[in-house]
């Protein structure tokens, strides 16, 4: 098997995986990565998004850094250090070859925020350097109601304390990694592999019919986050429902030496529902530079 479809077999079962965990946990789900500034609070008005999202943009066309702002209405009940983990492990922001990336976390009914930098920039945003930030320059804005100002602010400072930082310019660093593709060829390896386990996970927690289905716009939604074509993703999961239907049918065949309907598993407990939830954000076109290395530095603030 090749390099890439080796990767799609990974991505496609640690997909799988996590889904499961999260159900059973019951802890929210994180929203898709489609802009620079998501913010599920509606607390920024269109133009400071706008705004925000520019500055955001401008700077990683000057320097490479993803920067990414995120605004939940809690991460109960999870603390907001481990939900900006999560969010960084399966964002992957920041380039690749650099692992460059930033993320700063509003939580705004808990009163909670985090800015969590990736491995790479510990040393240009150190856990006391982090505090200081969210201290000095986010926190008393935030008290104010001055919830744009004070993400601005922050977001000023990161980008000084990056900027700081003797990283690769943007071209330097693209030139070494141009073959990232996700080909066809992997999302069919994907489906041969991973559905199976996929299906029976969400078939044992929702029943056949509802886990049928979300087999589907889980594999439909993965192809998506991992090519951004339309039509591949529509297939993938398409044909994720039909291999999902055919497994169903398995537990009734004679030959197969089961009884009954494939329902009831071992599974415990239902969950928190949603799969992939909304939010505002000012635009799209924003893709993850697939660094991620996230290795649990930064620091929590309130106000």
């Amino acid at each position: 098997m090749t390099a890439r479809g080796l990767r799609a077999l990974w991505l496609g079962a640690l997909w799988w995986m996590v889904s499961a965990v999260v159900l059973a946990q019951g802890v929210l789900p994180l929203p898709p990565l489609r802009a620079r500034v998501t913010d599920q609070t509606s607390t920024l008005d269109a133009a400071a998004l706008a705004a925000l999202e520019s500055k955001l943009a401008a700077f990683e066309t000057a320097k490479g850094t993803q920067i990414a702002v995120v605004l939940v209405p809690t991460t109960q009940p999870e603390d907001i250090a481990d939900y900006t983990q999560r969010l960084g492990d399966a964002w992957k922001i920041g380039r690749r070859e650099v692992g460059d990336g930033v993320l700063f976390v509003v939580a705004k009914n808990d009163r909670r925020v985090r800015i969590a930098p990736a491995k790479t920039l510990e040393g240009a945003i150190p856990d006391l350097m982090a505090r200081r930030i969210i201290d000095q320059a986010v926190t008393p804005a935030f008290r104010r109601n001055d919830f744009a100002g004070g993400i601005q602010a922050g977001v000023d400072q990161i980008m000084a304390k990056v900027s700081g930082e003797n990283l690769p310019l943007p071209d330097e660093a693209s030139s070494a990694d141009s073959g990232s593709g996700f080909a066809p060829m992997d999302l069919l390896i994907f489906l041969v592999f991973a559905v199976p386990i996929g299906s029976g996970i969400l078939r044992s927690l929702f029943g056949n019919k509802l886990g049928t289905l979300l087999t589907g716009a889980g594999a439909g939604g993965l192809a998506w986050v991992l090519t951004q074509v339309f039509w591949i993703s529509a297939g993938a999961g398409l044909l994720a429902m039909l291999a999902a239907l055919f497994f169903q049918m398995l537990p009734s065949m004679p030959s197969s030496g089961r009884g009954g309907r494939g329902g009831g598993g071992s599974w415990g407990g239902g969950s928190s529902g949603g799969g992939w939830s909304g939010g505002s954000s000012s635009g799209g076109g924003f893709s993850s530079g697939g660094g991620g290395d996230f290795g649990g530095g930064g620091a929590s603030g309130s106000w």
